[in-house]
């Protein structure tokens, strides 16, 4: 859902960065209208995402529904940054998101979650240095075979944006071991063995998230 309106916004977005610079005085005001309409549709997509989130975490706490990933004390998801870095990630604004998870990180460096969405937003970027700092930082706490099979399958999609086909490999191989049934990192090896297709990474993983 949130693909095709936010395809639509960028089309639109696009159409106007590319017409304005020579556009005649009637058509730019009109380019402004659009963009001004765009503007408003995405600050009221974020405020009532926002909304949305802070509602979200309140019945979360009211009904004590049990965090997937190994958290002790999340006092980070209390924070406002988190909270906007949640609503931002969701609305695949990743660029938004990495500034708002990097803001909790350094008051909770140790915040597992905080990190996860922060790699996951610097790997969808396509900045997979940043992505492989988070990541690997992340694997040794993984416990759960399916949450470490996932990780793997990410530091390999890492590897294999920069041209590491071969580490790339080794991870995709190492996460199947640990979670046969994750069709990802299979998927993944097929694109690397090709060396054409689109890796697959993160749908599984977010909506754990």
């Amino acid at each position: 859902m949130f693909q095709h309106v936010f395809a639509e916004m960028n089309n639109m977005l696009d159409e106007i960065v590319k017409h304005y610079p020579t556009a005649q005085e009637a058509q730019k005001h009109q380019l402004i209208q659009k963009w001004n309409l765009l503007k408003t549709m995405s600050d009221g997509i974020i405020e009532e995402w926002l909304s949305f989130e802070e509602k979200m975490g309140a019945f979360r706490e009211q009904a004590k529904i049990a965090p997937v990933f190994p958290q002790h004390e999340t006092p980070e998801v209390e924070m406002d940054s988190f909270i906007r870095g949640q609503g931002y990630f969701k609305l695949l604004m990743y660029r938004q998101a990495a500034q708002q998870f990097a803001q909790v990180i350094l008051e909770f460096p140790d915040s597992f979650l905080a990190r996860m969405y922060l790699a996951m937003a610097y790997l969808h970027l396509e900045e997979p240095a940043e992505a492989r700092h988070h990541f690997q930082w992340i694997l040794p706490l993984a416990q759960h075979p399916k949450l470490k099979a996932m990780v793997l399958n990410a530091l390999g999609c890492v590897e294999a944006m920069q041209g590491q086909l071969g580490k790339a490999q080794d991870y995709f191989t190492l996460a199947l071991s640990h979670d046969p049934s994750f069709p990802d990192p299979l998927m993944n090896l097929q694109v690397c063995q090709q060396q054409c297709g689109q890796l697959h990474y993160g749908s599984q993983l977010i909506s754990l998230m």
